[in-house]
């Protein structure tokens, strides 16, 4: 056990004992220590630590609000990463398409008869969006709304109203400009730069990690998005840590360790942290019972608590929840969970992939989020929710459900098919992006102090992030 950090967990730092910068850990059980008395146990991808420090500079709050590094960002960054523009759901037969946009950009992703193809979403003739609002349609065709000008979904072009006044215009000169494309787990990616390393290469961990979780045989149980008054990068690294926590979720304490979730670094595009469930926050000082942890994992709702929910003799909260969802989950979805580890059950398990998605590959928190700018503004984002849940064996994948948009000032609970006690944790993680975006203008300090271990992604993040900028 992690124990020689001494410092309190509420108080001032003190003497660190002579630890490396990022060796201090808080007291307590690790992560592997809760998971390895576990019934079920988890797979060994989940087994293994891999944080590194990565500094302890502050970072300077004009990465947030600056126009000038907004644009680079979109230069150097956003035209040279891969990016989940939708899913394979989304697009399901011939002639269905999705838009994606990205800043100024805007990508046309289509299902040709040849397979998915992907392109700039701009009518070669005066430039007119080929189909002007964001999300998935179909369409036998890519015709202008404009002047009609029309392509196949090939992207060759087909007709010209008055060809005759055009004897300038080759028709070989007239096919769509493509952006690259990729598939992984049941997402398509899209790439706007032709030179880019290949998809594989971009994902880099996340294939061999996910191999057991078969995210391509989910499908989109709901999607929900909600602008944020903030920086893309804000609204991202919101979720990269578990620091918040003990102020933001107060509720969440009893049944979830924080302070001593584990943070991984992989490598420049694939982080992760590892959270514990069925177990009490180290800054709580009073450990609950077995029982009681199971009360606090329904939130207190004892009302949930049936037989199946009683801890017998020998057990722990972590098993009795998992076994109860394993039931519930599998019979709800009609999917057998008997061999799924007590961890992917209930723990939550969250990969960050650079620069602006988040998967959670368990099954009780299938979660899959999304970060953009909104337009071209860095003081605005867009931050969407998509829920996978397992698709049966042999079952037809239902149709993508249309996105659920959330103002600013609304709660997530008004979205379709969320949970109330989810919307509520939301609500309660996007009502501090106002007041973060407008403090980095107000702020004499000129940039932020991150702690080395909790928030080492976000570090983590801004380093990579550099490596793009820096391209220039």
């Amino acid at each position: 056990m992690n124990t020689h950090n001494t410092n309190i967990l509420n108080g001032l730092p003190g003497d660190d004992m002579g630890l490396a910068p990022g060796e201090a850990r808080c007291p307590g059980r690790t992560v592997q220590e809760i998971i390895a008395s576990d019934l079920n146990q988890a797979p060994a991808i989940l087994k293994e630590e891999r944080y590194r420090y990565a500094g302890s500079d502050d970072i300077a709050f004009s990465r947030y609000t600056s126009p000038d590094f907004f644009a680079k960002e979109m230069e150097l960054v956003w035209t040279k990463v891969w990016q989940w523009a939708c899913r394979l759901e989304h697009i399901p037969q011939v002639g269905d398409y999705y838009v994606y946009e990205i800043g100024p950009y805007s990508i046309l992703v289509v299902h040709t008869p040849k397979g998915i193809k992907a392109y700039h979403n701009s009518c070669l003739h005066r430039g007119t969006k080929l189909k002007p609002e964001e999300g998935m349609g179909s369409s036998n065709q890519l015709r202008c709304p404009f002047h009609g000008w029309t392509w196949s979904l090939d992207g060759e072009i087909q007709s010209i109203p008055c060809a005759w006044d055009f004897p300038h215009v080759k028709p070989e000169n007239l096919k769509l400009p493509e952006v690259r494309v990729g598939q992984w787990g049941g997402f398509i990616f899209v790439n706007l730069d032709d030179d880019a390393e290949d998809l594989e290469s971009f994902l880099a961990e996340i294939p061999e990690h996910f191999s057991g979780w078969d995210m391509e045989n989910r499908f989109t149980e709901f999607h929900v998005a909600k602008e944020l008054p903030c920086n893309w990068k804000a609204a991202t690294e919101a979720f990269l840590e578990a620091y918040h926590v003990m102020e933001t979720h107060p509720q969440l304490l009893p049944g979830t360790g924080d302070a001593n979730i584990q943070y991984d670094i992989y490598s420049d595009h694939v982080t992760r942290f590892y959270g514990a469930s069925g177990v009490s926050s180290p800054h709580l000082e009073t450990p609950l019972s077995e029982q009681e942890l199971v009360d606090a994992m329904l939130v207190g709702d004892r009302s949930l608590v049936t037989d199946e929910l009683e801890v017998k003799e020998g057990e722990t909260a972590r098993v009795v929840m998992a076994r109860f969802l394993r039931k519930t989950l599998g019979e709800k979805y009609k999917v057998n969970l008997e061999d799924v580890s007590d961890a992917e059950m209930i723990d939550t398990i969250e990969y960050h992939l650079f620069p602006n998605m988040i998967l959670f590959p368990g099954l009780s928190l299938p979660m899959v989020y999304r970060f953009r700018p909104l337009g071209c503004d860095p003081d605005r984002s867009l931050f969407e929710i998509l829920f996978l849940r397992p698709l049966a064996p042999g079952a037809e994948r239902p149709e993508a459900p249309e996105v659920s948009y959330i103002k600013e000032e609304e709660s997530y609970g008004l979205a379709d098919g969320i949970d109330a006690g989810m919307a509520y944790v939301y609500d309660q993680d996007t009502s501090n992006m106002r007041a973060q975006q407008q403090g980095f203008k107000a702020a004499k300090k000129k940039g932020e102090t991150l702690g080395n271990y909790q928030e080492a992604r976000i570090r983590h993040f801004h380093n990579v992030l550099d490596k793009y900028i820096q391209q220039d």
